[in-house]
Protein backbone atom coordinates (compact mmCIF):
# COMPACT_ATOMS: atom_id res chain seq x y z
CA UNK A 1 0.00 0.00 0.00
CA UNK A 2 1.26 3.47 -0.92
CA UNK A 3 2.22 5.46 2.20
CA UNK A 4 1.99 9.23 2.35
CA UNK A 5 4.88 11.10 4.00
CA UNK A 6 5.23 14.59 5.50
CA UNK A 7 8.80 15.86 5.97
CA UNK A 8 9.28 18.51 8.63
CA UNK A 9 12.60 20.13 7.74
CA UNK A 10 12.84 19.00 4.12
CA UNK A 11 15.81 21.14 3.05
CA UNK A 12 18.14 20.01 5.85
CA UNK A 13 20.52 17.08 5.59
CA UNK A 14 18.06 14.60 7.15
CA UNK A 15 15.18 15.83 5.00
CA UNK A 16 17.22 15.52 1.81
CA UNK A 17 18.41 12.03 2.78
CA UNK A 18 14.79 11.04 3.43
CA UNK A 19 13.75 12.25 -0.01
CA UNK A 20 16.65 10.33 -1.54
CA UNK A 21 15.32 7.12 0.02
CA UNK A 22 11.70 7.87 -0.95
CA UNK A 23 12.72 8.55 -4.54
CA UNK A 24 14.10 5.02 -4.79
CA UNK A 25 10.74 3.52 -3.76
CA UNK A 26 7.95 5.37 -5.63
CA UNK A 27 5.79 2.25 -5.52
CA UNK A 28 5.75 2.41 -1.68
CA UNK A 29 5.94 6.10 -0.71
CA UNK A 30 4.57 9.42 -1.90
CA UNK A 31 5.39 12.90 -0.58
CA UNK A 32 2.37 14.69 0.92
CA UNK A 33 4.01 17.77 2.46
CA UNK A 34 7.36 19.52 2.86
CA UNK A 35 8.45 22.30 5.21
CA UNK A 36 11.41 24.66 5.09
CA UNK A 37 12.59 27.58 7.19
CA UNK A 38 14.73 29.80 4.97
CA UNK A 39 15.95 27.80 1.95
CA UNK A 40 13.02 28.76 -0.27
CA UNK A 41 14.73 28.22 -3.62
CA UNK A 42 15.79 24.73 -2.53
CA UNK A 43 12.23 24.03 -1.39
CA UNK A 44 10.86 24.98 -4.80
CA UNK A 45 13.34 22.66 -6.49
CA UNK A 46 12.05 19.85 -4.27
CA UNK A 47 8.49 20.75 -5.20
CA UNK A 48 9.40 20.42 -8.88
CA UNK A 49 10.78 16.94 -8.22
CA UNK A 50 8.24 15.57 -5.73
CA UNK A 51 4.98 17.53 -6.26
CA UNK A 52 3.78 17.70 -2.64
CA UNK A 53 0.21 18.74 -1.94
CA UNK A 54 1.24 21.16 0.83
CA UNK A 55 4.31 23.20 1.76
CA UNK A 56 4.95 25.10 5.00
CA UNK A 57 7.22 28.15 5.41
CA UNK A 58 7.50 31.12 7.78
CA UNK A 59 5.06 33.96 7.02
CA UNK A 60 7.77 36.27 5.67
CA UNK A 61 8.60 33.86 2.82
CA UNK A 62 5.05 33.31 1.52
CA UNK A 63 5.13 35.93 -1.23
CA UNK A 64 8.49 34.77 -2.55
CA UNK A 65 7.40 31.13 -2.46
CA UNK A 66 4.11 31.90 -4.19
CA UNK A 67 5.91 33.69 -7.04
CA UNK A 68 8.44 30.88 -7.47
CA UNK A 69 5.73 28.20 -7.49
CA UNK A 70 3.77 30.17 -10.10
CA UNK A 71 6.92 30.53 -12.20
CA UNK A 72 7.33 26.76 -12.11
CA UNK A 73 3.62 26.16 -12.85
CA UNK A 74 3.03 24.57 -9.44
CA UNK A 75 -0.03 26.61 -8.53
CA UNK A 76 -1.91 23.59 -7.18
CA UNK A 77 0.38 23.35 -4.12
CA UNK A 78 -1.19 24.73 -0.93
CA UNK A 79 0.98 27.04 1.18
CA UNK A 80 0.64 27.00 4.98
CA UNK A 81 2.68 28.99 7.49
CA UNK A 82 4.35 28.96 10.88
CA UNK A 83 3.70 26.51 13.70
CA UNK A 84 0.03 26.00 12.77
CA UNK A 85 1.09 24.86 9.31
CA UNK A 86 3.64 22.42 10.70
CA UNK A 87 1.07 20.93 13.07
CA UNK A 88 -1.43 20.64 10.20
CA UNK A 89 0.88 18.58 7.97
CA UNK A 90 2.01 16.48 10.95
CA UNK A 91 -1.51 15.43 11.96
CA UNK A 92 -3.23 15.45 8.54
CA UNK A 93 -5.49 12.40 8.09
CA UNK A 94 -3.95 11.61 4.68
CA UNK A 95 -0.47 11.29 6.21
CA UNK A 96 0.90 7.91 7.31
CA UNK A 97 4.52 8.80 8.11
CA UNK A 98 6.06 11.98 9.52
CA UNK A 99 9.78 12.67 9.36
CA UNK A 100 10.45 14.98 12.34
CA UNK A 101 13.70 16.65 11.29
CA UNK A 102 13.29 20.27 12.43
CA UNK A 103 16.32 21.17 14.54
CA UNK A 104 15.88 22.15 18.16
CA UNK A 105 12.90 23.13 20.29
CA UNK A 106 11.17 24.53 17.19
CA UNK A 107 10.22 20.97 16.26
CA UNK A 108 8.51 20.05 19.54
CA UNK A 109 4.86 20.93 18.87
CA UNK A 110 4.69 19.48 15.37
CA UNK A 111 6.39 16.26 16.48
CA UNK A 112 3.97 15.95 19.39
CA UNK A 113 1.05 16.60 17.01
CA UNK A 114 2.18 13.71 14.81
CA UNK A 115 2.44 11.44 17.85
CA UNK A 116 -1.02 12.45 19.10
CA UNK A 117 -2.42 11.73 15.63
CA UNK A 118 -1.07 8.17 15.85
CA UNK A 119 1.43 8.43 12.99
CA UNK A 120 4.61 6.51 12.35
CA UNK A 121 7.02 9.22 13.51
CA UNK A 122 10.61 9.04 12.31
CA UNK A 123 12.33 10.90 15.13
CA UNK A 124 15.36 12.85 13.98
CA UNK A 125 14.56 15.82 16.22
CA UNK A 126 16.14 14.59 19.46
CA UNK A 127 15.45 17.89 21.23
CA UNK A 128 11.68 17.27 21.13
CA UNK A 129 12.10 14.11 23.20
CA UNK A 130 14.79 15.69 25.41
CA UNK A 131 12.27 18.39 26.32
CA UNK A 132 9.03 16.43 26.57
CA UNK A 133 10.29 13.00 27.62
CA UNK A 134 7.58 10.94 29.29
CA UNK A 135 4.79 13.22 28.03
CA UNK A 136 5.60 12.34 24.43
CA UNK A 137 6.04 8.65 25.18
CA UNK A 138 2.69 8.55 27.00
CA UNK A 139 1.07 10.29 24.03
CA UNK A 140 2.56 7.64 21.75
CA UNK A 141 1.14 4.85 23.93
CA UNK A 142 -2.28 6.49 24.21
CA UNK A 143 -2.59 7.09 20.47
CA UNK A 144 -0.81 3.96 19.19
CA UNK A 145 1.83 6.03 17.44
CA UNK A 146 5.07 4.34 16.41
CA UNK A 147 8.17 6.29 17.41
CA UNK A 148 11.08 5.14 15.23
CA UNK A 149 14.55 6.49 16.07
CA UNK A 150 16.47 7.94 13.13
CA UNK A 151 19.69 9.03 14.87
CA UNK A 152 22.14 6.37 13.76
CA UNK A 153 23.02 5.51 17.36
CA UNK A 154 19.45 5.07 18.58
CA UNK A 155 18.50 3.22 15.44
CA UNK A 156 21.43 0.88 16.12
CA UNK A 157 20.27 0.31 19.70
CA UNK A 158 16.75 -0.38 18.46
CA UNK A 159 18.11 -3.02 16.08
CA UNK A 160 20.25 -4.65 18.81
CA UNK A 161 17.53 -4.87 21.45
CA UNK A 162 15.25 -7.92 21.64
CA UNK A 163 12.48 -7.65 19.04
CA UNK A 164 9.77 -7.83 21.71
CA UNK A 165 11.39 -5.22 23.98
CA UNK A 166 9.72 -2.24 22.27
CA UNK A 167 6.29 -3.89 22.43
CA UNK A 168 6.52 -4.81 26.11
CA UNK A 169 4.02 -3.15 28.44
CA UNK A 170 6.74 -2.81 31.09
CA UNK A 171 10.21 -2.29 29.71
CA UNK A 172 12.73 -3.08 32.43
CA UNK A 173 16.09 -3.81 30.84
CA UNK A 174 17.22 -6.31 33.49
CA UNK A 175 14.14 -8.46 32.77
CA UNK A 176 15.34 -8.80 29.18
CA UNK A 177 18.90 -9.67 30.14
CA UNK A 178 20.22 -6.24 29.13
CA UNK A 179 23.32 -5.25 31.09
CA UNK A 180 24.47 -2.05 29.39
CA UNK A 181 24.00 0.17 26.35
CA UNK A 182 27.16 1.49 24.72
CA UNK A 183 26.39 4.75 22.93
CA UNK A 184 29.12 5.55 20.43
CA UNK A 185 30.43 9.03 19.61
CA UNK A 186 32.87 10.04 16.91
CA UNK A 187 34.46 12.64 19.18
CA UNK A 188 33.97 15.31 16.51
CA UNK A 189 36.65 17.44 14.87
CA UNK A 190 38.36 18.40 18.15
CA UNK A 191 38.84 14.97 19.71
CA UNK A 192 42.60 15.43 20.17
CA UNK A 193 42.65 19.18 20.82
CA UNK A 194 44.04 20.53 24.08
CA UNK A 195 42.10 23.03 26.18
CA UNK A 196 44.36 25.78 24.84
CA UNK A 197 43.56 24.77 21.28
CA UNK A 198 39.83 24.52 22.02
CA UNK A 199 39.89 28.12 23.25
CA UNK A 200 40.87 29.26 19.74
CA UNK A 201 38.61 27.17 17.49
CA UNK A 202 36.31 28.94 15.03
CA UNK A 203 32.71 28.19 14.02
CA UNK A 204 33.85 27.02 10.59
CA UNK A 205 36.28 24.56 12.18
CA UNK A 206 33.57 23.27 14.53
CA UNK A 207 31.24 22.67 11.58
CA UNK A 208 33.70 20.44 9.72
CA UNK A 209 32.69 17.04 11.06
CA UNK A 210 35.13 14.30 10.05
CA UNK A 211 32.49 11.67 9.19
CA UNK A 212 28.99 13.13 8.82
CA UNK A 213 27.42 15.88 6.71
CA UNK A 214 25.22 17.84 9.14
CA UNK A 215 23.79 21.28 9.79
CA UNK A 216 25.80 23.90 11.66
CA UNK A 217 24.01 23.65 15.01
CA UNK A 218 24.27 19.86 15.32
CA UNK A 219 27.88 20.01 14.07
CA UNK A 220 28.82 22.35 16.94
CA UNK A 221 26.96 20.07 19.37
CA UNK A 222 28.96 17.14 18.04
CA UNK A 223 32.20 19.07 18.49
CA UNK A 224 31.34 19.88 22.14
CA UNK A 225 29.88 16.38 22.82
CA UNK A 226 26.60 18.07 23.81
CA UNK A 227 25.02 16.16 20.94
CA UNK A 228 26.04 12.94 22.65
CA UNK A 229 24.63 14.24 25.92
CA UNK A 230 21.30 14.95 24.24
CA UNK A 231 21.42 11.49 22.68
CA UNK A 232 22.05 9.94 26.10
CA UNK A 233 18.88 11.64 27.37
CA UNK A 234 16.97 10.56 24.25
CA UNK A 235 18.12 6.96 24.69
CA UNK A 236 16.94 6.88 28.30
CA UNK A 237 13.47 8.02 27.24
CA UNK A 238 13.17 5.98 24.04
CA UNK A 239 14.20 2.71 25.62
CA UNK A 240 12.95 3.30 29.19
CA UNK A 241 16.39 2.89 30.74
CA UNK A 242 18.05 4.72 33.64
CA UNK A 243 21.08 6.81 32.72
CA UNK A 244 23.53 4.52 34.54
CA UNK A 245 22.74 1.82 31.96
CA UNK A 246 24.27 4.05 29.25
CA UNK A 247 28.03 4.32 28.70
CA UNK A 248 29.38 6.71 26.07
CA UNK A 249 32.26 5.32 24.02
CA UNK A 250 34.40 7.43 21.67
CA UNK A 251 34.70 5.63 18.34
CA UNK A 252 36.29 7.98 15.77
CA UNK A 253 35.54 5.90 12.67
CA UNK A 254 31.72 5.98 13.14
CA UNK A 255 31.43 2.43 11.80
CA UNK A 256 29.89 0.84 14.91
CA UNK A 257 26.82 2.98 15.57
CA UNK A 258 26.06 1.61 19.04
CA UNK A 259 26.07 -1.63 21.00
CA UNK A 260 23.96 -3.51 23.56
CA UNK A 261 25.59 -5.78 26.13
CA UNK A 262 23.72 -8.69 27.73
CA UNK A 263 24.15 -10.48 31.05
CA UNK A 264 25.40 -13.65 29.31
CA UNK A 265 28.50 -11.82 28.05
CA UNK A 266 27.14 -11.16 24.55
CA UNK A 267 27.61 -7.75 22.93
CA UNK A 268 25.51 -6.98 19.87
CA UNK A 269 26.52 -4.12 17.57
CA UNK A 270 25.08 -2.53 14.45
CA UNK A 271 27.73 -1.55 11.88
CA UNK A 272 27.54 0.39 8.65
CA UNK A 273 29.05 3.20 6.63
CA UNK A 274 28.24 6.65 8.06
CA UNK A 275 25.26 7.50 5.83
CA UNK A 276 21.90 8.59 7.26
CA UNK A 277 20.00 6.89 4.45
CA UNK A 278 20.53 3.57 6.27
CA UNK A 279 18.71 4.41 9.54
CA UNK A 280 16.09 6.41 7.64
CA UNK A 281 15.30 3.41 5.42
CA UNK A 282 15.15 1.14 8.46
CA UNK A 283 12.78 3.49 10.32
CA UNK A 284 10.58 3.89 7.24
CA UNK A 285 10.14 0.21 6.48
CA UNK A 286 10.47 -1.57 9.85
CA UNK A 287 9.83 -4.43 10.45
CA UNK A 288 10.63 -4.93 6.75
CA UNK A 289 13.82 -3.81 4.96
CA UNK A 290 14.10 -1.68 1.82
CA UNK A 291 17.12 -1.09 -0.40
CA UNK A 292 19.26 2.04 -0.36
CA UNK A 293 22.18 3.16 -2.47
CA UNK A 294 24.48 3.07 0.56
CA UNK A 295 27.54 0.92 -0.04
CA UNK A 296 27.77 -2.21 2.08
CA UNK A 297 30.47 -2.12 4.75
CA UNK A 298 33.81 -3.46 3.51
CA UNK A 299 35.67 -4.88 6.51
CA UNK A 300 38.83 -5.24 4.46
CA UNK A 301 38.86 -1.46 4.07
CA UNK A 302 37.60 -0.60 7.57
CA UNK A 303 39.78 -3.10 9.38
CA UNK A 304 40.95 -0.79 12.18
CA UNK A 305 38.44 0.42 14.78
CA UNK A 306 39.41 2.56 17.81
CA UNK A 307 37.65 3.14 21.12
CA UNK A 308 38.34 5.35 24.14
CA UNK A 309 36.59 7.04 27.05
CA UNK A 310 35.35 10.63 26.66
CA UNK A 311 37.42 13.30 28.42
CA UNK A 312 34.97 15.18 30.63
CA UNK A 313 37.56 17.82 31.48
CA UNK A 314 37.79 19.00 27.88
CA UNK A 315 34.17 18.15 27.03
CA UNK A 316 32.05 18.90 30.14
CA UNK A 317 28.80 19.12 28.14
CA UNK A 318 28.42 15.36 28.41
CA UNK A 319 28.61 15.55 32.22
CA UNK A 320 26.01 18.35 32.28
CA UNK A 321 23.59 16.29 30.17
CA UNK A 322 23.96 13.24 32.40
CA UNK A 323 23.37 15.35 35.51
CA UNK A 324 20.28 16.93 33.93
CA UNK A 325 18.88 13.48 33.13
CA UNK A 326 19.48 12.40 36.73
CA UNK A 327 17.74 15.52 38.04
CA UNK A 328 14.64 14.93 35.91
CA UNK A 329 11.80 17.44 35.65
CA UNK A 330 12.44 20.37 33.33
CA UNK A 331 16.22 20.23 33.81
CA UNK A 332 16.74 18.65 30.38
CA UNK A 333 14.56 21.38 28.83
CA UNK A 334 16.71 24.01 30.55
CA UNK A 335 19.88 22.29 29.35
CA UNK A 336 18.65 22.19 25.76
CA UNK A 337 17.42 25.79 25.72
CA UNK A 338 20.66 27.15 27.17
CA UNK A 339 22.69 25.13 24.71
CA UNK A 340 20.68 26.36 21.69
CA UNK A 341 21.20 29.99 22.71
CA UNK A 342 24.90 29.48 23.51
CA UNK A 343 25.61 27.65 20.23
CA UNK A 344 23.90 30.43 18.29
CA UNK A 345 26.10 32.96 20.09
CA UNK A 346 29.20 30.93 19.21
CA UNK A 347 28.18 30.62 15.55
CA UNK A 348 27.73 34.41 15.50
CA UNK A 349 31.21 34.84 17.05
CA UNK A 350 29.92 36.41 20.27
CA UNK A 351 31.51 33.81 22.56
CA UNK A 352 34.33 31.27 22.40
CA UNK A 353 33.77 27.54 21.96
CA UNK A 354 34.70 26.73 25.57
CA UNK A 355 32.14 29.23 26.84
CA UNK A 356 29.26 27.07 25.56
CA UNK A 357 29.25 24.51 28.42
CA UNK A 358 30.08 27.22 30.97
CA UNK A 359 27.00 29.18 29.89
CA UNK A 360 24.82 26.05 29.95
CA UNK A 361 25.99 25.24 33.49
CA UNK A 362 25.28 28.82 34.61
CA UNK A 363 21.72 28.55 33.33
CA UNK A 364 21.17 25.15 34.95
CA UNK A 365 22.29 26.71 38.25
CA UNK A 366 20.05 29.78 37.89
CA UNK A 367 16.77 28.38 36.53
CA UNK A 368 14.67 26.36 38.93
CA UNK A 369 14.00 22.76 37.97
CA UNK A 370 10.26 22.04 38.12
CA UNK A 371 8.00 19.08 37.30
CA UNK A 372 7.59 18.52 33.55
CA UNK A 373 3.88 17.88 34.01
CA UNK A 374 2.54 19.64 30.90
CA UNK A 375 3.67 21.05 27.58
CA UNK A 376 2.84 24.51 28.95
CA UNK A 377 5.24 23.97 31.87
CA UNK A 378 7.94 22.70 29.52
CA UNK A 379 7.56 25.66 27.13
CA UNK A 380 7.63 28.08 30.07
CA UNK A 381 10.92 26.60 31.34
CA UNK A 382 12.29 26.69 27.79
CA UNK A 383 11.52 30.38 27.32
CA UNK A 384 12.74 31.44 30.76
CA UNK A 385 15.99 29.48 30.32
CA UNK A 386 16.56 31.26 27.00
CA UNK A 387 16.06 34.64 28.66
CA UNK A 388 18.51 33.82 31.47
CA UNK A 389 21.07 32.51 28.98
CA UNK A 390 20.78 35.50 26.67
CA UNK A 391 21.15 37.91 29.59
CA UNK A 392 24.26 36.10 30.81
CA UNK A 393 25.83 36.19 27.33
CA UNK A 394 25.19 39.93 27.17
CA UNK A 395 27.00 40.34 30.50
CA UNK A 396 29.97 38.34 29.14
CA UNK A 397 30.19 40.60 26.09
CA UNK A 398 30.65 43.75 28.22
Amino acid sequence: MLQSVSILGATGSIGLSTLKVLEQHPEQYTVFALSAHSRIHELVQLCVRFHPQVVVVPEQHVDQLHQLLQHNQLTEIEILTEQDGLVAIAEHPQVDVVMAAIVGAAGLLSTLAAVRAGKRVLLANKEALVMSGELMLQAARDNHALLMPVDSEHNAIFQCLPHHYQQAAVRQPEHFGIAKILLTASGGPFLNHSLAQLEQVTPDQACKHPNWSMGRKISVDSASLMNKGLELIEACHLFSIPEHFVTVVIHPQSIIHSLVQYIDGSTLAQLGNPDMCTPIAHALAWPERIATQVDALDLFVHHHLDFCEPDLQRFPALRLAREAMKAGGTSTTILNAANEVAVDAFLNKKISFLKIPQIVEHTLNHVQNSPAESIAAILHSDQYARQVTSHYIQQLEH
